[in-house]
């Protein structure tokens, strides 16, 4: 009887002590399985990186749609632009996108808010040579590359379907204080040399020609000696795609590129003549339309000027 005795309590004590085991191997082994869900967990939070565009906005001031107290748009100088993000007045048209493409968004619709000799609004940047100060500028003589790459993401049609045309990228001439005084002008603003265009999905460009190509001196700092070129389109629809746009200038000559693979180049007396004005470039969302319910949202990748 006792030897019976014996041998349950060893069976019993072999079933408990197996129990025992395999219940610590299963709790091991859910331990090391939460253990495997959670580095995967975090793998996937690391691998979640968003693109920063490339570009320095310490030599650019943005103006967007909305009025400050004296009624004139907006405008944000460096140093105070590199806080965009955080700026609440700037946060609705000038932002970074969030997916994974990156890009800066630079939005505008049709407002109250526009520039002089303007009826259309702009998110737009203006080149500052020297940060917050207008006055310093180059002349052709001098030189100038401008480079972006950029997406017209959305944009706009008109009651007939047509979309709505953005001017992304200028050259806009400028008085001097000594030529605005010698002309009797009411500010420094001269006509923009270059307009390039994204219509209908396609690059467009525009550019100023003198309308008596006889005129010297002092006469060509009016703005009525200068007119409009009939315009050149490229030949690649670039639609809502990333493209690269690089304008490049030299005394006497303007060359545009689209994609590095198409070219337009300006070398006559129109452009030998511009010389005598200063200028700086644009880049951005000059919005053409004040139609109800119009918009525009142009992400730049990278921009980068040199002189």
């Amino acid at each position: 009887m006792n030897n019976f005795r014996k041998d349950l309590l060893i069976v019993v004590l072999t079933i408990f002590l197996s129990v025992n085991a395999t219940a610590q191997q299963t709790n091991s082994g859910v331990a090391e399985s939460d253990v495997k869900i959670e580095k995967k967990k975090k793998k996937k939070q690391k691998k979640k990186k968003y693109k920063i565009p490339k570009i320095d906005l310490s030599h650019w001031k943005v103006t967007v749609p909305v009025n400050k107290e004296n009624g004139k748009p907006l405008e944000v100088s460096p140093p105070e632009i590199a806080n965009y993000a955080t700026n609440e007045a700037l946060k609705p048209y000038m932002y970074n996108d969030s997916t994974k493409a990156g890009g800066l968004v630079f939005y505008a619709y049709p407002t109250n808010s526009t520039t002089a000799n303007t009826k259309y609004s702009r998110s737009e940047l203006r080149e500052q040579m020297e940060p917050g100060d207008n006055n310093v500028n180059w002349t052709f003589a001098q030189g100038g590359n401008m480079k972006g790459k950029l997406s017209v993401e959305e944009v706009s049609k008109d009651k007939n379907g047509k979309y709505h045309k953005v001017i992304v990228m200028q050259i806009h001439g400028r008085l001097t204080n000594e030529q605005r005084d010698l002309i009797g002008a009411k500010d420094n603003n001269a006509p923009p040399m270059l307009k390039i265009y994204w219509q209908d999905g396609k690059i467009r460009v525009k550019t100023k020609v003198l309308k008596m190509t006889q005129l010297e001196g002092a006469t060509l700092l009016h703005e009525a000696a200068w007119g409009n070129d009939k315009g050149f389109t490229f030949e690649q629809e670039v639609g809502h795609r990333k493209f690269t746009l690089e304008v490049k200038v030299s005394k006497g000559k303007m060359v545009v590129v689209l994609n590095n693979n198409e070219f337009k180049v300006y070398k006559n007396i129109h452009m030998e003549k511009w010389g005598i004005f200063e200028n700086y470039f644009k880049a951005g969302n000059y919005f053409q339309s004040r139609d109800e319910g119009s918009f525009a949202k142009v992400k730049f990748y990278e921009l980068s000027v040199k002189h």
